[in-house]
């Protein structure tokens, strides 16, 4: 079928290399000035990847979009809401919309499919992309396991049955809500972990994804969610990508926070926190990691004065 990347990032690039490779007829945009639009149409290439002359890439919105089947949209997660606009004055009219993206409004805590629902007809088909590998990590051919979840159930089994193949599983979401908090939230959690890495402390990485992972799952059931989506595919398997790995941005992002060292690339994880720690007032529900992560990267306490409070907290059950 006709597929459109709309984002030409690390994963955007990704996905389009992919879905050409198993046999779909693929189109990637990105904005004229991107430097990683020009590289890719000067040279075919990037840091990872090589993109067969099958694939088109384009500038031009209208002429990515017009005769798309299925429109995938990967973008900063705080880019969505202005994007959206701009994406509407053409023809979406039908099309199948996918969200490979994680985050959480900052301003908001909306969730990526709420904000498109404020743009889009009630019945237009939207679905989230999500789950645990790097794209480095698929380039070299290491397969993993992935999840599309939807409201509409007839559309994610579409799209799993049209984007398997033999580099990705797919496991069919059933709780929308949980997905994509849990995606989202699996940044905090690894900004958490680079922390604990900065102050050589990666040994409390375990108590960090046990003790992580049940305060989303918290959340997630506040919030009207499945508290078990916390444990699936969309958070807690997604943990080795983002609290271990070196291509982790978010987890990267943490270690040279605490080192006093700046951090160039995009860590979606940082507002992500901003808007977990508002849904967590919204919600009553107690996230002492999210609180303290936020803390830390506002300037508010030290990392060690951080954790010292986490160790210092009120006796608790464990469940």
């Amino acid at each position: 079928m006709k597929i459109t990347l709309l984002g030409c990032g690390r994963w955007g690039s990704f996905i389009g290399w992919y879905l050409d490779k198993i046999g779909h007829e693929v189109t990637i945009w990105g904005l004229p000035d991107a430097p990683q639009l020009i590289e890719l149409r000067d040279t075919r290439k990037n840091n990872m990847l090589t993109f067969r002359e099958s694939i088109r890439i384009t500038d031009c919105l209208s002429e990515a979009v017009k005769d798309a089947e299925v429109m995938i949209i990967s973008i900063s997660a705080q880019a969505l809401r202005s994007f959206m606009p701009v994406l509407c004055r053409e023809n979406i009219a039908g099309k199948r919309m996918v969200l490979c993206m994680k985050g959480i409004e900052v301003n908001t805590g909306k969730r990526l499919t709420e904000i498109v629902g404020e743009f889009v007809p009630q019945d237009t088909p939207v679905a989230v992309w999500v789950g645990p590998g790097h794209p480095q990590d698929f380039s070299n051919g290491i397969p993993n396991c992935m999840v599309i979840d939807s409201a509409q159930e007839e559309l994610k089994h579409w799209l799993i049955k049209a984007f398997s193949g033999d580099l990705i599983r797919f496991y069919v979401g059933n709780d929308l809500i949980g997905t994509e908090i849990g995606a989202a939230a699996k940044n905090t959690v690894g900004i958490a972990a680079g922390m604990l890495d900065g102050l050589n402390l990666s040994s409390l990485k375990g108590a960090l994804m046990s003790r992580g992972t049940r305060e989303i799952a918290r959340l997630i059931k506040a919030m009207g969610g499945n508290e078990l989506s916390a444990y699936g595919l969309c958070h807690l398997g997604d943990y080795e990508a983002t609290l271990f790995s070196p291509y982790s941005h978010n987890r990267r992002f943490g270690e040279m926070l605490v080192k006093g060292e700046k951090f160039g690339l995009l860590a979606e994880g940082v507002d992500t926190t901003k808007a977990l720690v508002y849904l967590g007032k919204k919600y009553q529900v107690e996230l002492p990691i999210c609180t303290t992560v936020n803390a830390v990267i506002a300037g508010e306490i030290t990392a060690r004065q951080g954790l010292s409070d986490l160790f210092l907290r009120s006796i608790k059950t464990e469940f």
